[in-house]
C-alpha cells in the first residue's frame, strides 16, 4: 500500500499483502471459507450468529422487542461470531451467509430451515413472520421500508467510509476524512429534519426502520461510535438526540445492545444469549462483592 500523495494506481490491481489497519488480518479479495468449522445449534427455533456491532444490534433489538410483545416463537440463541478472529470465514457460517458478514440467521421453525442474511433482510423477515413493527397500511409500510433501505444504503458511508478513515486506517488522510465527515453530517441533517416532523422515522409508530437506524446514527449521536462525537458536533442534532434518548429508554433496546457484545465493560457483555436469564446472570456478576 502506498501512502504517498503521488501514488498512481497500476493498470491491474494485485493483492500483494493485506492492507493495513485494524482488520488487516482478515481482509482479503476473495470469498468462501478459510477453514472447516460447523456452527453450534441451540434449542430455540431461531439461531442467530452475530456480534454486537451496529448491524448485529439491529437484529437483537428486534428479537428482544418481539419477546417483550409476547411472541414466544421469537425465542432465540445468539452465538458470538468474532470477526476480528475470522469466525465469519468458517465453513458453517459461510453456508448461511456466503458474503461472510454478520449477522446471519437460521430459522429452524420451518420444515426446511431458512437462512436469512443481510441485517435489513433479517429485520424484514422477522417483522413479517411475527406481524409486528411493520405497519400494514400501505403508506406507513412504504415509509418504513424507505427509511430501512435508506439506512442500508447510507451506513457504508458512515462505517466503511468515515469510521474507517477516522478511526481505523493506519494513516490519517485529510481528504478522505473530510469527504466522509461531510457526508455523515449531511445524513445526520437528513435524520434531524425528518425527526423534527414526527416522533419516529416512519411517523408516529415505532418500526424496524428505527431499529435499523438507531445502532448506527443513534450510537453516533450518543458518542459511542469512533470517538467522533465532538469532531462531528453531534450535540447540534437536537431531534436525533431526542429520538435516540427515547429509544434508549426502552428495556428491549437496552437488552438488545448487550447481546453478543465483546467490547467495553465486561459486566455489560452478554456474549451469548440462550435465555432471558442470561441478562440476570451478567447483572449478578456485577453485584457488589462479586
Amino acid at each position: 500500500m502506498a501512502d504517498s500523495p503521488d501514488y498512481t494506481p497500476p493498470k491491474v490491481w494485485t493483492w500483494v499483502k493485506p492492507n493495513g489497519g485494524t482488520f488487516a488480518s482478515v481482509n482479503r479479495p476473495i470469498a468462501g471459507p478459510t477453514h472447516e468449522k460447523p456452527l453450534p445449534v441451540g434449542r430455540h427455533p431461531l439461531q442467530l450468529y452475530s456480534l454486537g456491532t451496529p448491524n448485529g444490534v439491529k437484529v437483537t433489538i428486534l428479537l428482544e422487542e418481539l419477546l417483550a410483545l409476547g411472541h414466544a416463537g421469537a425465542e432465540y440463541d445468539a452465538w458470538l461470531i468474532d470477526i476480528g478472529k475470522g469466525d465469519q470465514f468458517g465453513s458453517g457460517f459461510v453456508q448461511i451467509n456466503p458474503n461472510s458478514k454478520i449477522p446471519a440467521l437460521l430459522d429452524r421453525s420451518t420444515p426446511k430451515p431458512i437462512r436469512v442474511f443481510e441485517s435489513g433482510s433479517i429485520l424484514l423477515y422477522l417483522a413479517e413472520k411475527f406481524g409486528a413493527f411493520l405497519p400494514q397500511d400501505l403508506t406507513a409500510r412504504t415509509e418504513t421500508l424507505s427509511w430501512l433501505f435508506w439506512q442500508m444504503g447510507s451506513a457504508p458511508f458512515l462505517g466503511g467510509g468515515f469510521g474507517h478513515f477516522y478511526a481505523y486506517a493506519p494513516t490519517k488522510i485529510e481528504y478522505a476524512i473530510d469527504r466522509y465527515a461531510m457526508e455523515v453530517k449531511r445524513q445526520l441533517d437528513v435524520l434531524d429534519r425528518r425527526l423534527s416532523e414526527c416522533a419516529y422515522l416512519a411517523g408516529d409508530e415505532y418500526t424496524i426502520a428505527d431499529m435499523a437506524v438507531f445502532p448506527w446514527y443513534g450510537g453516533l449521536a450518543k458518542g459511542w461510535s469512533y470517538g467522533a462525537g465532538e469532531f462531528l458536533s453531534v450535540q447540534d442534532y437536537h431531534h436525533v438526540q431526542r429520538w435516540a434518548d427515547m429509544l434508549l429508554a426502552r428495556p428491549a433496546v437496552q437488552r438488545g445492545r448487550r447481546v453478543n457484545s465483546n467490547r467495553g465493560d465486561p459486566s455489560e457483555q452478554v456474549r451469548e444469549r440462550h435465555d432471558a436469564s442470561d441478562f440476570d446472570a451478567v447483572m449478578a456478576q456485577k453485584a457488589p462483592g462479586k
